[in-house]
């Protein structure tokens, strides 16, 4: 039905997406993954055209897209998060220098990564201080050009660790599931290759802790 011979023509047009679905009068629209998933305005575009928008609300799409807001909102909801700092300074200088001072803090090695975006732009891993300013510079110019947001926090690197997401489920009445957990640790440049459920080495105990936290 989408019209286009390009992405940016089908499935990230907005305007005719909502418009096929005025036309055969539809009630919902569930984005699926990627695409316009996480776009908070195209959330808010389904609600304002009377459609029911399955999937999160605009603010927490926009509150979760950044993940130095999305750091202190699992904070303040009691979810553990990596040991780590958020630094807000925008202006490079000030950043490097606010850099600096939050690695003494959090430790080595750690780990820069972008605020906005994914796909592994704007990542880099620091193992001493002889390495970081050259780093975080690199890792702010890359989320710069992919993103348009240079600003970058640190998190603590765990060596030796898994990468390991829940997914969980919730409706508008509050009620919240988990359904499992997927095995994204293979990667290439801090991004997935591919992703595996349910995780083989996963402890019983482990999945219940991480799907109660989640």
């Amino acid at each position: 039905m989408l019209q286009g011979d390009s992405i940016a023509t089908t499935y990230l047009d907005q305007a005719q997406i909502l418009r096929i679905a005025a036309d055969n009068a539809v009630d919902a629209i569930h984005p699926g993954f990627g695409f316009l998933s996480e776009r908070a305005d195209f959330a808010q575009a389904v609600g304002d055209a009377g459609i029911q928008w399955v999937g999160p609300s605009p603010s927490a799409i926009t509150q979760m897209g950044d993940k130095m807001s999305a750091r202190i909102t699992m904070r303040n909801a009691g979810v553990p998060v990596i040991p780590g700092e958020e630094i807000e300074q925008v202006e490079e200088e000030a950043a490097l220098i606010a850099i600096e001072e939050a690695s003494h803090r959090v430790g080595y090695p750690l780990l820069l990564k972008a605020s906005s975006g994914g796909g592994g732009k704007g990542m880099r891993a620091v193992h001493d201080a002889s390495e970081l300013i050259s780093a975080a510079r690199g890792a702010r110019r890359e989320a710069i050009a992919a993103f348009g947001d240079g600003r970058v926090y640190l998190e603590r690197l765990l060596t030796g660790s898994k990468h390991v997401e829940i997914q969980i489920l919730a409706d508008r009445h509050g009620r919240t599931i988990h359904l499992g957990e997927r095995e994204c640790s293979v990667q290439r440049r801090h991004q997935k290759v591919f992703e595996e459920a349910p995780c083989a080495t996963m402890r019983p105990q482990l999945r219940e802790a991480m799907g109660s936290a989640a």
